[in-house]
């Protein structure tokens, strides 16, 4: 079985599936995917990804606020805390920093990104972190906040960065990017994570993978990444699925 471990389900171009988030899972769970994790971005959009994970068992969510959106609404650590009690909430996030965008809410975005570290130490769920132009920064807030359970979603960033995330216990993610032909460096990376710190994401509906990239991205094609990061590792993508999915276990610990 794979995992999908960021997804978001309510976004999706549902054209090729008729307008069916049905048909869409459906034709993921065809191609070996058990699990989904749909993804929080902002709070007002909540209740949506709520309602879809109800109406599925193997749909889990997150609940958080995406740096880039600090100039729409900051919750406080309380109201986080109260929707994270949802029974098919188990991660914090998205959250992290990103100065690429708009660097000029730094500070917002690590206030933004403090109170996503207290509700996950106070929940015991991990955060979902998002990182772009802010390594230096994401790493050290979470040094310095203790943020004890993490994943690095969509990880693009160097060997050095992704050793300095597995030291302090974190996992990495690697989406269908891996499988561009420019993406050299994140291909090493690919090979060298441990395979017990190893999981695998879609981010649909961006960043589909070869043989389907430019194409709006579904979370059937999490098998395109993993058939082609088990072809770097030299494994069977068999191997590949039943770890990174133990992995997703022993992280989220989904119901």
């Amino acid at each position: 079985m794979l995992v999908d471990s960021h997804c978001h389900l309510d976004m999706l171009d549902l054209s090729r599936h008729d307008g069916s988030l049905d048909a869409a899972l459906a034709a993921a769970r065809a191609r070996g995917v058990g699990h989904f994790l749909c993804i929080s971005v902002e709070l007002e959009k909540f209740d949506a990804i709520r309602v879809i994970a109800e109406a599925h068992d193997d749909v889990s969510l997150s609940v958080g606020v995406h740096p880039c959106y600090t100039g729409t609404y900051l919750p406080t650590a309380d109201e986080l805390f109260a929707l994270a009690q949802h029974p098919k909430v188990i991660a914090i996030g998205e959250t992290g920093l990103d100065y690429f965008h708009d660097a000029s809410t730094k500070a917002l975005q690590q206030e933004l990104f403090a109170t996503h570290i207290e509700v996950s130490k106070r929940t015991g769920k991990p955060l979902v972190i998002h990182t772009r132009s802010s390594r230096e920064d994401v790493l050290a807030q979470m040094r310095e906040q203790g943020a004890e359970r993490a994943v690095m979603h969509c990880f693009t960033e160097d060997w050095d960065t992704a050793k300095a995330a597995l030291d302090l216990g974190y996992y990495i993610s690697i989406s269908g990017i891996v499988t561009f032909p420019k993406a050299l460096e994140l291909k090493e990376v690919a090979k060298r994570i441990p395979l017990d710190r190893l999981l695998i994401e879609t981010d649909a509906p961006y960043l589909a993978p070869v043989p389907n990239r430019g194409k709006p991205n579904e979370p059937a094609f999490v098998a395109d990444t993993a058939a082609y990061i088990a072809k770097l590792r030299e494994i069977s993508v068999e191997r590949l699925a039943e770890a990174t999915t133990a992995n997703f276990r022993q992280l989220f610990r989904p119901g």
